[in-house]
């Protein structure tokens, strides 16, 4: 309890430090009212967290307090993204007489339950004319992937080789899991966020909610010392949460994503959003800030994938970009200044040790892990193409690691593998149709409308780095809630069109986006 307390008293001074430096850029963005709610749940959440000896403890304060605020927020996904990671997801089974587990429940869950799910009903029964009504292209996509979820069950990795078989109990759960973790979320998102203010206010959120977790990444990485890991072993007996990652000999942040490459994913998506959201901060020692404290907890997660992810996002911003080609080379130009800079720094070291193509020797065994498993899972579909081998795992035993789990760090091959070519292409297609109909809405309201072009070249970035990312880890955690969460952005800006006010007020202002 004593280390706890100690944890405790630097992420709340941590946390404070950035609430109260982010709030007047944070009021461009959204209500005060919003604003003072989001930040003092977070830190209730925080204390409660830290001070409770058990997730149910937590869950009993957490629970009404979500419903409360959830309810009473202007922007239920802006809400969400504020308290998507609070605290790590520390899965603990909800208990039922007769079972060993009804399903497990975390902080993702909790929050689907209590601020998702009754924003999903108050929007079934909303008039607006502005939002997406019916059953479109993506939402089959979802649906038939979730199908076969459901259809196909995959025994998880035990120790001994212990298959588990299915029941329709079980299919049942998988359906009701899959509706609360993926389809509850991207209805929400793409329901609710009906205008560019609305959009954008998310966006600002998400940023928000980084850049505390950042300067808590920059404090893990220079201490040594893993803010949130004794209250997550705490809660549950499994000893991989909150475990300590080193590359080298420097620790890899983690505050409260879990892993250090889902920290750094999340990072890498802030700063795409913050590409677009920065046009409507004046400061320009805010917007230096913001991308710099960014890029210090990308770096401090020391992670290669969300490293390479955010450059793609930063090189692709520019190029769809209107006036893409000179955005396109002032970016490159920007790029190696910057290279230059960081060259003069310690940092370069850090970094150049990792990067293979660039002479780097530390931790390249978990490239070559990445080959090893692509190879190997190559040759089980060529067995299996069409649906997949669910049990592919008790044949993969010489890819097992020496924590002694098969670790399919890569999200195509995880498809592929549990639902094959088939369940892989529905997975691509949904996330490409996301894609390409921001791009397609972006590319249309160029001519007239710049601002609500840059918001959809924004989203059309982070899903090409997305894209880029998801090949070297896989899809749990951050990963795949922001994955439904671009999705969904994606097709409520779609939804989206230029209108008659916000091309005056460009024409007049200067700007097509004015504050609240």
């Amino acid at each position: 309890m004593i280390t706890s307390f100690k944890e405790l008293i630097v992420v709340l001074a941590i946390a404070a430090t950035i609430f109260k430096l982010a709030k007047p850029t944070a009021l461009r963005f959204s209500a005060e009212g919003d604003f003072i709610r989001r930040r003092n749940v977070w830190f209730a959440l925080t204390v409660t967290a830290f001070l409770s000896t058990s997730f149910w403890l937590y869950a009993l304060v957490a629970a009404p307090l979500m419903m409360w605020a959830g309810r009473r927020d202007s922007n239920p996904v802006a809400f969400y993204l504020v308290l998507l990671h609070v605290i790590p997801s520390v899965p603990v089974d909800i208990p039922v007489i007769g079972i060993n587990a009804l399903f497990p429940l975390d902080n993702y869950r909790l929050l689907a339950f209590c601020v998702l799910l009754p924003t999903a009903w108050r929007i079934r029964g909303s008039r607006d004319p502005q939002r997406i009504r019916g059953l479109h292209a993506m939402d089959i996509l979802l649906l038939a992937f979730g199908a076969l979820y459901v259809a196909f069950f995959v025994p998880p990795d035990l120790p001994g080789q212990v298959l588990l078989h299915d029941s329709p109990t079980n299919m049942a759960r998988r359906a009701f899991l899959f509706f609360v973790d993926v389809y509850l979320l991207y209805y929400v998102v793409s329901r609710s966020c009906v205008t560019r203010r609305i959009i954008t206010e998310a966006q600002a959120a998400f940023c928000l909610a980084c850049a505390v977790m950042a300067a808590m990444a920059v404090f893990e990485s220079a201490r040594h010392w893993l803010l949130y890991a004794d209250f997550a072993r705490g809660w549950n007996e499994d000893i991989t949460l909150g475990f300590y990652l080193f590359r080298g000999n420097f620790l890899r942040a983690q505050a409260s994503a879990g892993h250090p490459l889902a920290l750094g994913y999340l990072f890498a998506i802030a700063f795409g959003f913050w590409l677009y959201v920065k046009s409507h901060v004046t400061a320009r020692r805010v917007r230096v800030a913001v991308v710099l404290l960014l890029w210090l907890g990308l770096i401090s997660a020391y992670s290669r994938g969300p490293w390479i992810g955010a450059a793609a996002i930063y090189f692709a911003f520019a190029a769809f970009s209107p006036s893409g080609v000179s955005k396109l080379f002032k970016a490159t130009g920007v790029a190696i200044i910057l290279a230059g800079a960081v060259g003069a720094t310690p940092l370069a070291t850090r970094i150049i040790n990792v990067l293979p193509f660039m002479g780097g020797s530390v931790d390249t065994g978990s490239i070559d892990y990445r080959e090893r498993l692509v190879e190997r899972s190559w040759e089980l579909l060529k067995e299996h193409p069409y649906f997949g081998d669910q049990l592919a795992l008790t044949k993969m035993q010489d890819v097992r690691q020496g924590q002694g789990i098969i670790d399919k760090v890569n999200t195509y091959v995880e498809v592929a593998l549990d639902k094959g070519l088939v369940g892989l292409s529905i997975f691509v297609a949904f996330i490409l149709t996301a894609l390409v109909k921001a791009r397609r809405t972006a590319k249309a309201s160029a001519p007239s409308d710049h601002d609500l072009a840059l918001l959809g070249v924004s989203l059309v970035a982070c899903i090409l780095g997305t894209l880029l990312m998801i090949e070297n880890s896989s899809f749990i955690l951050g990963y795949e809630k922001i994955f439904y969460v671009l999705a969904g952005l994606s097709a409520a800006y779609a939804h989206l069109s230029p209108s008659p006010e916000q091309r005056t007020a460009k024409a007049t202002s200067g700007s097509a986006w004015e504050p609240r």
